[in-house]
């Protein structure tokens, strides 16, 4: 069992928070890189699972990977989506093996239209020796 009082209060880090932002927010770069290329096993290897998905106070949990829908990416194309850009990716609460983002996003048309504009929080951590996306609130 986790001790609570290490749990809540765990130890400080040596390492510079720009080096661990860089390492979290390339973790968000690549998710979504494989996001625009429709690669759902590309997207899943920059989670970590089991993964949680809020939706204002509705969760949803995936054990494991390959839980997207399979229509997924057509209905997003159906709707004109051709691509997802970041605007802007704000670390709000960096430790040495968790960062916090606020990240700004739109989606947008072939013609670079935006369709949606989006502002989450998305915790990525660093477990099993490597950085991936535990947590999206949408």
């Amino acid at each position: 069992m986790t001790d609570f009082s290490a749990f809540v209060a765990p130890p400080p880090s040596d390492a510079p928070h720009a080096a661990i932002v860089a390492a979290a927010s390339a973790c968000l770069d690549r998710f979504t890189a494989a996001f625009n290329a429709s690669d759902t096993r590309g997207m899943d290897a920059e989670l970590h699972f089991p993964h949680t998905m809020l939706s204002g106070a509705q969760r949803l949990d995936w054990p494991r990977p390959g839980r997207h829908p399979v229509d997924f990416f057509d209905t997003l194309k159906a709707g004109g989506w051709a691509r997802t850009q970041y605007e802007k990716k704000e670390p709000v609460l960096v430790s040495h093996d968790k960062v916090h983002f606020v990240v700004h996003y739109t989606r947008r048309d072939a013609a670079g239209a935006v369709l949606s504009t989006h502002a989450n929080l998305w915790i990525v951590v660093q477990a099993e020796g490597r950085w991936g996306i535990a947590l999206r609130s949408y």
